[in-house]
């Protein structure tokens, strides 16, 4: 009976792992005009559904001898993923309890946001000791052949204090730096207080993070509906130089050093009432000067029924993309109006097209 009984808790363990490994969290779209500031003001967040909040109740305590109780009273959080479209940025907003914030050490031994990505979901060991090859190179070989480059490993300080915000396990520290990497805290406790921390962050994924820096890698292009890799683990610290708690997302301890066993991520469309504000904008390219003929390309935000192209010599279209010859050389203000029932917008751009 006891065997019986072991075995059907085995068995539910297993099923518990393996939908946690396949649910797909969602990554809150902004709209262009609402981009959240970095400013440690979060209304900025209020826009995003509860529906997106990943809290206390998702985490699992994965490493033996800690027994962290997932106990709010001890430590709680909520976190909320946010995306803008055409803008390749990973937006985060953190709002956590701690009965003893621990944020005194000068290294790693502190409270820490442990955040990992894999933009291109490549999947795979990313971090040296784990890697296949160390039968071949030493440790130190293995630093500088990738460790870390196709996935991040972010070591959030919560909070920092005279010192970098994070800690990138890798070789690629460059990615904490701004203009990849921005934050800012809100609290009023001092260590070895207890308090609610609130902080909001953006980083830059890569799919490929280069030790010589941003000119040798490739960031990762985000786009509507694609799955990402991500997960991150919450490193909690009471005061005695280990930790309480090491509790995780993915359910997994592998996910600090391998990408496969990282959460599925989706950058989900814009909110229907987000639809609802519609922002005019366009591009053009020259399909051939000589002939003076130009390919238009609407860029406008928002879900749009009508389109109306005003080409600045008395000709128009309603077309979404037209392409337009001019018949004589000029300097041309072009206008495109949008329209959804009531609702519109305008964008001018004066004198971008310039034939010959």
């Amino acid at each position: 009976m006891k065997q019986s009984r072991y075995s059907i808790l085995l068995f539910f363990t297993i099923i518990v792992s393996f939908a946690q490994q396949n649910k797909i969290y969602g990554i809150y779209q902004f709209p262009v005009d609402k981009i959240p500031r970095i400013d440690g003001y979060f209304e900025d967040w209020e826009m995003v559904p509860t529906s997106y909040i990943i809290g206390l109740n998702e985490l699992k305590e994965t490493v033996k001898g800690i027994g962290h109780n997932l106990n709010p009273e001890d430590y709680d959080i909520k976190v909320k993923v946010g995306w803008v479209n055409g803008l390749n940025r990973l937006y985060f907003y953190i709002d956590a309890y701690d009965d003893f914030w621990d944020f005194k050490d000068e290294g790693l031994l502190q409270d820490i946001f442990e955040l990992v990505i894999d933009g291109d979901l490549s999947g795979g060991p990313f971090i040296k000791k784990h890697n296949g090859n160390l039968k071949h190179f030493s440790f130190e070989e293995l630093h500088f052949k990738g460790h870390g480059s196709h996935a991040q490993n972010y070591h959030i300080f919560t909070p920092a204090k005279n010192k970098d915000a994070a800690m990138i396990w890798g070789n690629t520290p460059w990615i904490k730096d701004f203009p990849y990497f921005n934050i800012a805290y809100d609290y009023n406790f001092q260590h070895s207080e207890n308090g609610n921390l609130k902080l909001e962050f953006w980083v830059t994924p890569f799919d490929h993070a280069d030790q010589f820096g941003f000119e040798k890698s490739t960031i990762t292009t985000l786009l509507e509906n694609e799955i990402i890799g991500m997960s991150w683990c919450i490193i909690d610290y009471d005061g005695t130089g280990k930790p309480e708690a090491f509790i995780n997302l993915a359910h997994d301890t592998k996910m600090i050093y391998d990408a496969s066993h990282l959460n599925l991520f989706k950058l989900m469309p814009i909110a229907k009432n987000d639809k609802e504000t519609i922002q005019a904008d366009w591009s053009f390219i020259e399909i051939d000067r000589k002939k003076r003929w130009i390919q238009f390309k609407d860029k406008s935000k928002g879900l749009i029924h009508k389109w109306l192209w005003n080409f600045g010599d008395g000709t128009t279209s309603i077309e979404q993309n037209p392409s337009h010859k001019y018949k004589k050389a000029g300097e041309w203000t072009v206008v495109l109006t949008v329209t959804r029932g009531e609702h519109s917008s305008t964008r001018s751009k004066v004198w971008d097209v310039v034939t010959e």
